[in-house]
Protein backbone atom coordinates (compact mmCIF):
# COMPACT_ATOMS: atom_id res chain seq x y z
CA UNK A 1 0.00 0.00 0.00
CA UNK A 2 2.88 2.38 0.80
CA UNK A 3 4.35 1.81 -2.70
CA UNK A 4 0.97 2.61 -4.27
CA UNK A 5 0.88 5.93 -2.41
CA UNK A 6 4.28 6.89 -3.81
CA UNK A 7 3.33 5.67 -7.29
CA UNK A 8 0.17 7.77 -7.20
CA UNK A 9 2.12 10.84 -6.15
CA UNK A 10 4.59 10.37 -9.01
CA UNK A 11 1.78 9.98 -11.58
CA UNK A 12 0.16 13.17 -10.27
CA UNK A 13 3.51 15.00 -10.34
CA UNK A 14 4.25 14.13 -13.98
CA UNK A 15 0.62 14.77 -15.00
CA UNK A 16 0.79 18.28 -13.54
CA UNK A 17 4.14 18.86 -15.26
CA UNK A 18 2.53 17.84 -18.55
CA UNK A 19 -0.34 20.28 -17.93
CA UNK A 20 -3.05 17.61 -18.16
CA UNK A 21 -6.23 17.23 -16.13
CA UNK A 22 -7.37 13.86 -14.80
CA UNK A 23 -10.01 13.63 -17.51
CA UNK A 24 -7.55 14.52 -20.27
CA UNK A 25 -5.03 11.89 -19.15
CA UNK A 26 -7.84 9.37 -18.64
CA UNK A 27 -9.15 9.95 -22.16
CA UNK A 28 -5.65 9.46 -23.59
CA UNK A 29 -5.14 6.09 -21.88
CA UNK A 30 -8.74 4.88 -22.15
CA UNK A 31 -10.05 5.14 -18.59
CA UNK A 32 -12.33 7.44 -16.60
CA UNK A 33 -10.75 10.36 -14.78
CA UNK A 34 -12.39 9.19 -11.52
CA UNK A 35 -10.58 5.85 -11.78
CA UNK A 36 -7.32 7.62 -12.46
CA UNK A 37 -7.94 9.72 -9.33
CA UNK A 38 -8.18 6.56 -7.23
CA UNK A 39 -4.84 5.51 -8.67
CA UNK A 40 -3.21 8.82 -7.83
CA UNK A 41 -4.53 8.57 -4.26
CA UNK A 42 -2.90 5.17 -3.80
CA UNK A 43 -6.21 3.29 -3.64
CA UNK A 44 -5.96 1.35 -6.88
CA UNK A 45 -3.12 -0.64 -8.38
CA UNK A 46 -2.66 -0.12 -12.17
CA UNK A 47 -1.77 -2.90 -14.57
CA UNK A 48 1.70 -2.71 -16.07
CA UNK A 49 0.24 -2.15 -19.55
CA UNK A 50 -1.72 0.84 -18.25
CA UNK A 51 1.42 2.21 -16.61
CA UNK A 52 3.13 1.98 -19.98
CA UNK A 53 0.35 4.00 -21.62
CA UNK A 54 0.44 6.62 -18.85
CA UNK A 55 4.23 6.93 -19.08
CA UNK A 56 4.09 7.33 -22.89
CA UNK A 57 1.36 9.98 -22.65
CA UNK A 58 3.32 11.92 -20.00
CA UNK A 59 6.60 11.63 -21.89
CA UNK A 60 8.47 9.67 -19.19
CA UNK A 61 9.73 6.12 -18.66
CA UNK A 62 7.82 3.51 -16.64
CA UNK A 63 10.87 3.41 -14.35
CA UNK A 64 10.27 7.09 -13.55
CA UNK A 65 6.78 6.24 -12.31
CA UNK A 66 7.97 3.22 -10.27
CA UNK A 67 10.80 5.10 -8.55
CA UNK A 68 10.37 4.69 -4.76
CA UNK A 69 11.42 8.28 -3.98
CA UNK A 70 8.82 11.05 -3.62
CA UNK A 71 8.90 13.36 -6.67
CA UNK A 72 9.41 16.47 -4.48
CA UNK A 73 9.42 17.65 -0.86
CA UNK A 74 5.71 18.47 -0.83
CA UNK A 75 4.84 15.03 -2.15
CA UNK A 76 7.10 13.49 0.49
CA UNK A 77 5.12 15.20 3.24
CA UNK A 78 1.81 14.14 1.71
CA UNK A 79 3.00 10.54 1.49
CA UNK A 80 4.16 10.58 5.10
CA UNK A 81 0.85 12.05 6.24
CA UNK A 82 -1.09 9.42 4.29
CA UNK A 83 0.92 6.60 5.84
CA UNK A 84 0.63 8.03 9.35
CA UNK A 85 -3.15 8.36 9.08
CA UNK A 86 -3.42 4.74 8.02
CA UNK A 87 -1.32 3.58 10.98
CA UNK A 88 -2.51 2.03 14.23
CA UNK A 89 -1.47 5.00 16.40
CA UNK A 90 -3.71 7.48 14.55
CA UNK A 91 -6.45 4.90 14.05
CA UNK A 92 -6.72 4.39 17.81
CA UNK A 93 -7.67 8.07 18.19
CA UNK A 94 -10.89 7.57 16.22
CA UNK A 95 -10.37 10.76 14.18
CA UNK A 96 -11.19 11.21 10.47
CA UNK A 97 -8.45 11.17 7.87
CA UNK A 98 -7.47 14.55 6.48
CA UNK A 99 -6.60 14.99 2.81
CA UNK A 100 -3.96 17.66 2.03
CA UNK A 101 -5.61 19.57 -0.82
CA UNK A 102 -3.97 22.18 -3.00
CA UNK A 103 -5.13 24.97 -0.70
CA UNK A 104 -3.26 23.49 2.29
CA UNK A 105 0.01 25.37 2.73
CA UNK A 106 3.34 23.61 3.03
CA UNK A 107 3.70 24.98 6.57
CA UNK A 108 0.38 23.47 7.65
CA UNK A 109 1.26 20.15 6.07
CA UNK A 110 4.67 20.14 7.75
CA UNK A 111 3.04 20.88 11.13
CA UNK A 112 0.59 17.98 10.71
CA UNK A 113 3.37 15.59 9.78
CA UNK A 114 5.42 16.82 12.74
CA UNK A 115 2.56 16.06 15.14
CA UNK A 116 2.21 12.56 13.69
CA UNK A 117 5.94 11.98 14.17
CA UNK A 118 5.66 13.02 17.81
CA UNK A 119 2.61 10.78 18.30
CA UNK A 120 4.57 7.86 16.90
CA UNK A 121 7.61 8.66 19.06
CA UNK A 122 5.58 8.83 22.25
CA UNK A 123 3.67 5.67 21.43
CA UNK A 124 6.91 3.83 20.82
CA UNK A 125 8.49 4.98 24.08
CA UNK A 126 5.32 4.36 26.10
CA UNK A 127 5.26 0.73 25.01
CA UNK A 128 8.31 0.26 27.21
CA UNK A 129 9.67 -2.86 25.62
CA UNK A 130 12.27 -4.72 27.67
CA UNK A 131 15.03 -3.35 25.41
CA UNK A 132 13.89 0.25 25.95
CA UNK A 133 13.47 -0.32 29.67
CA UNK A 134 16.95 -1.77 30.02
CA UNK A 135 18.50 1.06 28.01
CA UNK A 136 16.76 3.72 30.10
CA UNK A 137 17.65 1.90 33.33
CA UNK A 138 21.30 1.74 32.31
CA UNK A 139 21.44 5.47 31.54
CA UNK A 140 19.82 6.27 34.88
CA UNK A 141 22.15 3.95 36.83
CA UNK A 142 25.26 5.45 35.24
CA UNK A 143 23.95 8.94 35.88
CA UNK A 144 23.35 8.19 39.56
CA UNK A 145 26.81 6.64 39.81
CA UNK A 146 28.30 10.00 38.79
CA UNK A 147 26.32 11.60 41.62
CA UNK A 148 27.30 8.90 44.16
CA UNK A 149 23.60 7.98 44.31
CA UNK A 150 23.00 11.22 46.20
CA UNK A 151 20.39 13.89 45.40
CA UNK A 152 20.94 16.88 47.73
CA UNK A 153 17.97 18.82 46.37
CA UNK A 154 15.58 16.03 47.36
CA UNK A 155 17.33 15.64 50.72
CA UNK A 156 16.61 19.31 51.37
CA UNK A 157 12.99 18.99 50.24
CA UNK A 158 12.43 16.06 52.60
CA UNK A 159 13.98 17.98 55.51
CA UNK A 160 11.73 20.97 54.83
CA UNK A 161 8.58 18.83 54.70
CA UNK A 162 9.48 16.93 57.87
CA UNK A 163 10.11 20.21 59.67
CA UNK A 164 6.69 21.56 58.65
CA UNK A 165 4.90 18.58 60.19
CA UNK A 166 7.04 18.72 63.34
CA UNK A 167 8.88 15.42 62.92
CA UNK A 168 12.22 15.39 64.73
CA UNK A 169 13.22 11.92 65.89
CA UNK A 170 12.09 8.31 65.76
CA UNK A 171 10.18 6.42 63.10
CA UNK A 172 7.94 8.55 60.90
CA UNK A 173 4.31 8.00 61.90
CA UNK A 174 1.27 7.53 59.70
CA UNK A 175 -0.15 10.68 61.29
CA UNK A 176 2.83 12.75 60.10
CA UNK A 177 2.47 11.37 56.59
CA UNK A 178 -1.23 12.26 56.63
CA UNK A 179 -0.35 15.81 57.67
CA UNK A 180 2.06 16.09 54.75
CA UNK A 181 -0.78 15.15 52.42
CA UNK A 182 -3.15 17.60 54.10
CA UNK A 183 -0.65 20.43 53.63
CA UNK A 184 -0.92 19.75 49.88
CA UNK A 185 -4.72 19.62 50.01
CA UNK A 186 -5.01 15.82 49.85
CA UNK A 187 -6.69 13.19 51.98
CA UNK A 188 -5.30 9.65 52.31
CA UNK A 189 -8.02 7.10 51.57
CA UNK A 190 -7.54 3.34 51.96
CA UNK A 191 -9.54 1.15 49.57
CA UNK A 192 -9.54 -2.53 48.63
CA UNK A 193 -10.31 -2.14 44.92
CA UNK A 194 -7.28 -0.31 43.53
CA UNK A 195 -6.54 -1.07 39.87
CA UNK A 196 -4.41 -4.20 39.91
CA UNK A 197 -1.69 -2.40 37.94
CA UNK A 198 -1.44 0.59 40.34
CA UNK A 199 0.30 0.93 43.72
CA UNK A 200 -1.62 4.12 44.46
CA UNK A 201 -3.95 6.54 42.66
CA UNK A 202 -4.12 10.30 43.12
CA UNK A 203 -7.42 12.03 42.33
CA UNK A 204 -6.28 15.56 41.47
CA UNK A 205 -9.81 16.85 41.05
CA UNK A 206 -11.15 15.73 44.44
CA UNK A 207 -7.92 15.86 46.45
CA UNK A 208 -7.62 12.19 47.35
CA UNK A 209 -4.72 9.75 47.43
CA UNK A 210 -6.00 6.18 47.30
CA UNK A 211 -3.89 3.48 48.97
CA UNK A 212 -4.39 -0.24 49.63
CA UNK A 213 -5.78 -1.30 53.03
CA UNK A 214 -2.97 -3.68 53.99
CA UNK A 215 0.78 -3.39 54.33
CA UNK A 216 3.88 -5.31 55.23
CA UNK A 217 4.73 -5.53 58.96
CA UNK A 218 5.81 -2.23 60.43
CA UNK A 219 3.72 -0.07 58.14
CA UNK A 220 6.64 0.86 55.90
CA UNK A 221 4.74 -0.09 52.75
CA UNK A 222 1.78 2.23 53.25
CA UNK A 223 3.90 5.12 54.48
CA UNK A 224 6.27 4.73 51.55
CA UNK A 225 3.47 4.55 48.96
CA UNK A 226 1.81 7.63 50.42
CA UNK A 227 5.11 9.53 50.45
CA UNK A 228 5.78 8.57 46.83
CA UNK A 229 2.38 9.93 45.79
CA UNK A 230 3.02 13.12 47.77
CA UNK A 231 6.44 13.46 46.13
CA UNK A 232 4.91 13.67 42.66
CA UNK A 233 3.09 16.81 43.76
CA UNK A 234 6.00 18.35 45.66
CA UNK A 235 8.39 17.75 42.75
CA UNK A 236 5.81 19.14 40.31
CA UNK A 237 5.98 16.11 38.05
CA UNK A 238 3.93 16.15 34.87
CA UNK A 239 2.79 13.18 32.83
CA UNK A 240 5.98 11.43 31.62
CA UNK A 241 6.66 12.04 27.93
CA UNK A 242 9.10 9.13 27.68
CA UNK A 243 9.94 5.92 29.48
CA UNK A 244 13.24 7.44 30.59
CA UNK A 245 11.35 10.32 32.22
CA UNK A 246 9.01 7.84 33.90
CA UNK A 247 12.00 6.02 35.40
CA UNK A 248 13.57 9.29 36.55
CA UNK A 249 10.33 10.31 38.25
CA UNK A 250 10.07 6.92 39.95
CA UNK A 251 13.64 7.20 41.23
CA UNK A 252 12.94 10.68 42.60
CA UNK A 253 9.77 9.70 44.46
CA UNK A 254 11.45 6.61 45.91
CA UNK A 255 14.37 8.76 47.02
CA UNK A 256 12.03 11.29 48.65
CA UNK A 257 10.14 8.55 50.49
CA UNK A 258 13.39 7.09 51.80
CA UNK A 259 14.67 10.53 52.83
CA UNK A 260 11.49 11.05 54.87
CA UNK A 261 11.43 7.59 56.45
CA UNK A 262 15.17 7.78 57.18
CA UNK A 263 15.84 11.53 57.54
CA UNK A 264 19.26 12.83 56.57
CA UNK A 265 20.55 14.14 59.88
CA UNK A 266 19.18 11.29 61.98
CA UNK A 267 20.54 8.73 59.52
CA UNK A 268 23.98 10.31 59.26
CA UNK A 269 24.24 10.65 63.05
CA UNK A 270 23.23 7.00 63.48
CA UNK A 271 25.72 5.78 60.86
CA UNK A 272 28.56 7.98 62.15
CA UNK A 273 28.05 6.54 65.64
CA UNK A 274 28.05 3.02 64.22
CA UNK A 275 31.22 3.76 62.24
CA UNK A 276 32.94 5.15 65.34
CA UNK A 277 32.14 1.85 67.08
CA UNK A 278 33.24 -0.10 63.99
CA UNK A 279 29.80 -1.67 64.05
CA UNK A 280 27.89 -0.56 60.95
CA UNK A 281 25.09 -3.02 60.18
CA UNK A 282 22.23 -2.61 57.70
CA UNK A 283 19.98 -4.61 60.03
CA UNK A 284 20.50 -2.05 62.83
CA UNK A 285 19.86 0.82 60.43
CA UNK A 286 16.69 -0.96 59.30
CA UNK A 287 15.39 -1.53 62.83
CA UNK A 288 16.18 2.01 63.99
CA UNK A 289 13.77 3.50 61.46
CA UNK A 290 11.20 0.72 61.09
CA UNK A 291 11.72 0.09 57.37
CA UNK A 292 12.45 -2.92 55.18
CA UNK A 293 15.93 -4.33 54.81
CA UNK A 294 16.02 -3.35 51.14
CA UNK A 295 14.96 0.23 51.90
CA UNK A 296 17.67 0.55 54.55
CA UNK A 297 20.31 -0.91 52.22
CA UNK A 298 19.40 1.46 49.40
CA UNK A 299 19.35 4.42 51.77
CA UNK A 300 22.81 3.44 52.96
CA UNK A 301 24.07 3.73 49.38
CA UNK A 302 22.68 7.28 49.26
CA UNK A 303 24.71 8.33 52.26
CA UNK A 304 27.84 6.16 52.28
CA UNK A 305 30.00 8.13 49.85
CA UNK A 306 28.85 11.67 50.61
CA UNK A 307 28.72 11.36 54.41
CA UNK A 308 30.79 8.31 55.46
CA UNK A 309 33.63 8.68 52.95
CA UNK A 310 33.35 5.17 51.56
CA UNK A 311 32.35 3.65 48.22
CA UNK A 312 29.80 0.88 48.10
CA UNK A 313 27.80 -1.57 45.98
CA UNK A 314 24.25 -2.87 46.28
CA UNK A 315 22.49 -5.88 44.75
CA UNK A 316 18.99 -7.32 44.80
CA UNK A 317 19.23 -10.79 43.29
CA UNK A 318 16.64 -13.52 42.70
CA UNK A 319 17.17 -17.08 43.85
CA UNK A 320 18.16 -17.98 40.29
CA UNK A 321 21.01 -15.47 40.44
CA UNK A 322 19.37 -12.83 38.20
CA UNK A 323 19.90 -9.18 39.08
CA UNK A 324 16.80 -7.10 39.81
CA UNK A 325 18.52 -3.94 41.04
CA UNK A 326 22.15 -2.95 41.25
CA UNK A 327 24.37 0.01 42.05
CA UNK A 328 28.11 0.43 42.51
CA UNK A 329 30.73 3.12 42.73
CA UNK A 330 33.41 0.99 44.42
CA UNK A 331 34.77 -0.81 41.37
CA UNK A 332 32.85 -4.07 41.84
CA UNK A 333 32.40 -5.37 38.29
CA UNK A 334 28.67 -5.86 37.83
CA UNK A 335 27.50 -8.42 35.24
CA UNK A 336 26.25 -6.54 32.16
CA UNK A 337 25.08 -7.38 28.66
CA UNK A 338 26.51 -5.87 25.48
CA UNK A 339 24.43 -2.71 26.00
CA UNK A 340 25.73 -2.18 29.55
CA UNK A 341 22.45 -3.25 31.16
CA UNK A 342 22.64 -5.22 34.40
CA UNK A 343 18.96 -6.14 34.89
CA UNK A 344 18.38 -9.86 34.34
CA UNK A 345 22.09 -10.70 34.22
CA UNK A 346 23.42 -13.54 36.40
CA UNK A 347 25.84 -12.78 39.22
CA UNK A 348 28.73 -15.12 39.97
CA UNK A 349 27.79 -18.24 41.93
CA UNK A 350 30.57 -17.44 44.42
CA UNK A 351 29.38 -13.94 45.31
CA UNK A 352 27.71 -13.44 48.66
CA UNK A 353 24.43 -12.58 46.90
CA UNK A 354 24.14 -16.22 45.79
CA UNK A 355 26.13 -18.03 48.46
CA UNK A 356 23.64 -16.78 51.07
CA UNK A 357 20.94 -19.01 49.58
CA UNK A 358 22.96 -22.11 50.45
CA UNK A 359 22.75 -21.49 54.20
CA UNK A 360 20.48 -23.57 56.43
CA UNK A 361 19.84 -20.67 58.83
CA UNK A 362 18.84 -17.56 56.90
CA UNK A 363 17.46 -15.45 59.75
CA UNK A 364 20.74 -13.59 60.28
CA UNK A 365 23.11 -11.67 58.06
CA UNK A 366 25.55 -13.62 55.91
CA UNK A 367 29.05 -12.14 55.68
CA UNK A 368 31.73 -12.97 53.13
CA UNK A 369 34.96 -11.74 51.58
CA UNK A 370 35.10 -12.20 47.83
CA UNK A 371 38.32 -12.04 45.85
CA UNK A 372 37.67 -10.76 42.32
CA UNK A 373 39.84 -9.57 39.41
CA UNK A 374 39.00 -6.02 40.55
CA UNK A 375 40.08 -6.62 44.14
CA UNK A 376 38.68 -8.05 47.36
CA UNK A 377 35.27 -6.95 48.62
CA UNK A 378 33.50 -7.55 51.92
CA UNK A 379 29.76 -8.17 51.63
CA UNK A 380 26.75 -8.47 53.92
CA UNK A 381 23.70 -10.31 52.57
CA UNK A 382 20.18 -10.87 53.90
CA UNK A 383 17.69 -13.18 52.18
CA UNK A 384 13.94 -12.67 51.96
CA UNK A 385 10.86 -14.18 50.35
CA UNK A 386 8.04 -12.91 48.16
CA UNK A 387 4.96 -14.80 46.99
CA UNK A 388 6.86 -15.72 43.82
CA UNK A 389 10.42 -16.45 44.90
CA UNK A 390 13.29 -15.86 47.27
CA UNK A 391 15.68 -12.95 46.90
CA UNK A 392 18.80 -11.55 48.51
CA UNK A 393 19.82 -8.01 49.43
CA UNK A 394 23.56 -7.32 49.48
CA UNK A 395 25.61 -4.33 50.54
CA UNK A 396 29.36 -4.50 49.97
CA UNK A 397 32.48 -2.37 50.25
CA UNK A 398 36.16 -2.69 49.27
CA UNK A 399 38.35 -4.71 51.65
CA UNK A 400 39.88 -1.66 53.34
CA UNK A 401 36.45 -0.41 54.46
CA UNK A 402 35.37 -3.74 55.99
CA UNK A 403 36.90 -2.58 59.29
CA UNK A 404 33.90 -0.33 59.88
CA UNK A 405 31.31 -3.11 59.69
CA UNK A 406 29.92 -5.79 61.93
CA UNK A 407 30.80 -9.18 60.46
CA UNK A 408 34.29 -8.19 59.32
CA UNK A 409 35.73 -11.07 61.32
CA UNK A 410 34.03 -13.65 59.13
CA UNK A 411 36.14 -16.50 57.83
CA UNK A 412 33.90 -16.98 54.78
CA UNK A 413 35.98 -16.26 51.71
CA UNK A 414 35.42 -17.13 48.06
CA UNK A 415 37.25 -16.49 44.83
CA UNK A 416 35.51 -15.26 41.68
CA UNK A 417 36.98 -14.93 38.21
CA UNK A 418 33.76 -13.78 36.52
CA UNK A 419 33.13 -12.69 33.81
CA UNK A 420 35.55 -15.46 32.80
CA UNK A 421 33.15 -18.28 31.85
CA UNK A 422 35.52 -20.84 33.37
CA UNK A 423 34.73 -19.40 36.81
CA UNK A 424 31.25 -20.74 37.44
CA UNK A 425 29.29 -20.96 34.20
CA UNK A 426 31.08 -23.75 32.37
CA UNK A 427 30.64 -27.26 33.80
CA UNK A 428 33.72 -29.28 34.57
CA UNK A 429 35.21 -31.52 31.90
CA UNK A 430 34.14 -34.56 33.92
CA UNK A 431 30.50 -33.45 34.10
CA UNK A 432 30.46 -32.43 30.47
CA UNK A 433 31.80 -35.80 29.37
CA UNK A 434 29.28 -37.58 31.62
CA UNK A 435 26.14 -35.76 30.49
CA UNK A 436 26.68 -34.01 27.15
CA UNK A 437 24.05 -35.23 24.69
CA UNK A 438 22.27 -37.27 27.36
CA UNK A 439 19.98 -34.63 28.86
CA UNK A 440 17.17 -32.30 27.83
CA UNK A 441 15.55 -29.48 29.79
CA UNK A 442 12.98 -26.71 29.34
CA UNK A 443 13.92 -23.23 30.51
CA UNK A 444 11.91 -21.32 33.10
CA UNK A 445 11.56 -17.75 31.88
CA UNK A 446 10.70 -14.62 33.84
CA UNK A 447 7.65 -13.29 32.02
CA UNK A 448 8.35 -9.72 33.18
CA UNK A 449 11.73 -9.74 31.43
CA UNK A 450 10.16 -10.50 28.04
CA UNK A 451 6.78 -8.78 28.25
CA UNK A 452 6.25 -5.06 27.58
CA UNK A 453 4.42 -2.95 30.10
CA UNK A 454 0.88 -1.77 29.30
CA UNK A 455 1.20 1.36 27.16
CA UNK A 456 -0.94 3.78 29.15
CA UNK A 457 -0.37 7.39 30.17
CA UNK A 458 1.82 6.04 32.97
CA UNK A 459 3.87 3.01 31.87
CA UNK A 460 2.58 -0.15 33.51
CA UNK A 461 -0.82 1.29 34.47
CA UNK A 462 -3.99 0.37 32.55
CA UNK A 463 -5.74 3.66 31.67
CA UNK A 464 -9.19 2.13 31.39
CA UNK A 465 -8.91 0.44 34.76
CA UNK A 466 -7.53 3.64 36.30
CA UNK A 467 -10.28 5.91 35.00
CA UNK A 468 -13.04 3.45 35.88
CA UNK A 469 -11.70 3.32 39.44
CA UNK A 470 -11.64 7.12 39.72
CA UNK A 471 -15.14 7.40 38.28
CA UNK A 472 -16.48 4.87 40.76
CA UNK A 473 -14.97 6.67 43.76
CA UNK A 474 -15.56 10.26 42.68
CA UNK A 475 -19.23 10.01 43.58
CA UNK A 476 -18.31 9.68 47.26
CA UNK A 477 -15.74 12.49 47.17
Amino acid sequence: MNDLVTLGQRIRHYRNEAGLTLDQLGAAVGMAGSQLSLMENGKREPRITLLGSIATTLGVEVADLLNSAPPNARAGLEIELERAQRGAVYGALGLPQLRPGRTMSDETLAALVGMHRELARRAKEAIATPEEARRANTDLRLGMRKRNNYLPEIEQLAQDVLKRVGHTTGALTHRSVSRMAQDLGFELVHVNDLPHSARSVTDLENGRIYLPPASIPGGHGLRSMALQAIAHRLLKHSEPSSYAEFLRQRLEINYFAAACLMPLQQSVDFLHAAKADRNIAVEDFRDAFGVTHEAAALRFTNLATEHLDMTVHFLRVGDDGAVYKAYENDGMRLPVDVTGSVEGQLVCRYWSARMAFSRTNRTTEFYQYTDTPEGTFWESTQTGTTNAEEFSITVGVPFNDAKWFRGRETTNRMQSQCPDVSCCRRPSAELTERWHGKAWSSAKLHAHILSPLPSGTFPGVDDQELYQFLDAHSASA
